[in-house]
């Protein structure tokens, strides 16, 4: 019963953090909204120079990383911690690929001086200056979250390992789902933000 409670509370406080993490995504994609009716045109302009391509294959990588990340939970759960062991590796190995390619991307951005106060951008028009700001700021944020999931999956496979998480108690499991499929979800609504804008 105590390990019932604590299941449970360990549960609420999971989806407070993550109302918290809501709003704060929700408040910058409100101030991108902002500057985007201000300048429709030039945001239209500065998201053609992105990396769609890339922008479509990161999106792919983790909507995949989310479905290996339910896998690796249903497996703990059914007591197959080898195949939950599996697909946690699986979605650790995803979300390096994301932060991989999304360092591949800003680098390719740097190396134009296309970055935060570089001078080549400060000469252009306030809002493409306001667009690669938010760019770089969201995504960076975006990312800084992602690095932090990584970090998380990676206690939970060695917990796993141990045998401290099992089908028994697999509620830390559980959780770090929920702010996986959070980061993921963030993704889903940056993509079209920058990449997809017309």
């Amino acid at each position: 019963m105590e390990n019932h409670r604590n299941d449970g509370g360990s549960k609420l406080g999971m989806w407070l953090f993550l109302l918290s993490e809501i709003l704060l995504f929700g408040g910058l994609f409100i101030l991108y909204s902002v500057y985007r009716f201000q300048n429709p045109q030039i945001f239209h302009l500065a998201a053609e120079a992105l990396n769609r391509p890339l922008g479509v294959l990161n999106t792919l990588v983790l909507l995949t990383s989310s479905l290996t990340m339910a896998l690796s939970i249903f497996f703990l759960k059914k007591g197959s911690p080898g195949r939950s062991l599996l697909f946690l590796a699986s979605t650790l190995f995803l979300g390096i690929l994301f932060l991989f390619n999304k360092y591949l991307e800003w680098t390719w951005k740097v190396q134009l001086g296309i970055y935060p106060d570089a001078p080549r951008l400060l000469e252009r028009e306030r809002g493409e200056v306001l667009f690669y700001g938010l760019y770089y700021s969201m995504t960076g944020l975006h990312g800084l979250h992602v690095l932090v999931g990584l970090g998380i999956l990676s206690v939970m496979l060695f917990f796993i390992l141990k045998n401290k998480i099992n089908h028994n108690h697999s509620v830390p499991l559980e959780n770090t789902g929920l702010y996986w499929h959070l980061v993921d979800i963030v993704w889903i609504f940056l993509f079209p933000l920058f990449y997809l804008i017309t």
